[in-house]
């Protein structure tokens, strides 16, 4: 069971900085990732719809065998997460709890903005997560148009940061000095928001974070990868084309990717550098 995998899901490619992290945080770890890209974005489709899409996923993933789930994806997170610790015997980690608990370490001012999918600001689950703390303002903003962009490879546009200047406005406004990224692609854009919301103002992106909580997880339960372990890294997408999913893969992440191999549930093998 040690040496199983991890499952990490997202509904694209943006769950690519979670299994880096945590790749780098624990490297004798197998990943098992799978982004849902046929089905990608989920922050404008209906909840119901984002609940039945990510408990198949990780439905697939507990068949697969994974010692460990990891929801990254924010939508997703705020969706199923309570329905997953309820339905599955191994643990969850999810990027929602992490992130929240980074912003409250860094704001200086108590003025915390979050920006994230619609289906992840409507749900109110950050804004209910940080209004835990009197001491806290929050402010929330939806950015639809950022995993678009991401997805289609488009990181540093002037149309990107047009679109960010008129997203960010409200939270420049409201004077945040912290600002979550409340989704897993975001941080693909970061050059774009930093520039936007200036020095001053904290980042917070929920990756590295993420990954030490699946490190505590998996010391409390007895669950890391033995010293001889021989770690494997499988990536999975459920889109039609395995050439699209690794082409963004390697711009966004800066690694080549020699061979790749599409079955009917949408298995592409990556080499170990892309995480």
């Amino acid at each position: 069971m040690n040496d199983a995998p991890i499952g990490i899901f997202d509904s694209g490619v943006g769950g690519l900085t979670v299994a880096r992290a945590v790749s780098q945080l624990l490297p004798r770890e197998s990943v098992r990732y799978i982004g849902d890209t046929a089905r990608s974005p989920y922050g404008p489709k209906p909840i119901a719809d984002v609940r039945r899409y990510s408990l198949e996923v990780l439905d697939t993933l507990v068949d697969e065998g994974v010692k460990m789930l990891v929801i990254a994806c924010n939508t997703a997170s705020a969706a199923v997460l309570r329905d997953a610790r309820e339905r599955y015997d191994v643990p969850v980690v999810e990027v929602i709890g992490p992130a929240v608990r980074t912003a409250v370490s860094a704001t200086r001012s108590g003025r915390i903005g979050v920006i994230g999918t619609a289906g992840t600001i409507g749900s109110g689950v950050y804004q209910d997560m940080l209004g835990v703390d009197a001491r806290l303002t929050v402010f929330a903003q939806a950015c639809p148009r950022f995993v678009e962009f991401v997805e289609a490879g488009v990181t540093g546009s002037s149309e990107v940061l047009a679109v960010a200047e008129d997203y960010l406005a409200p939270l420049r406004h409201a004077a945040v000095d912290t600002l979550v990224l409340g989704c897993t692609h975001y941080p693909f854009l970061e050059g774009a928001i930093s520039y936007v919301m200036g020095e001053g103002v904290t980042l917070v992106s929920s990756d590295t974070e993420t990954a030490k909580d699946v490190y505590r997880q998996l010391v409390s339960r007895d669950l890391l990868a033995g010293p001889d372990a021989a770690p494997r890294h499988v990536y999975e997408a459920t889109g039609a084309s395995a050439d699209e999913f690794l082409d963004l893969a390697h711009r966004l992440m800066g690694r080549g990717v020699d061979s790749v191999r599409l079955v009917q549930t949408g298995a592409i093998d990556l080499p170990k550098g892309i995480a």
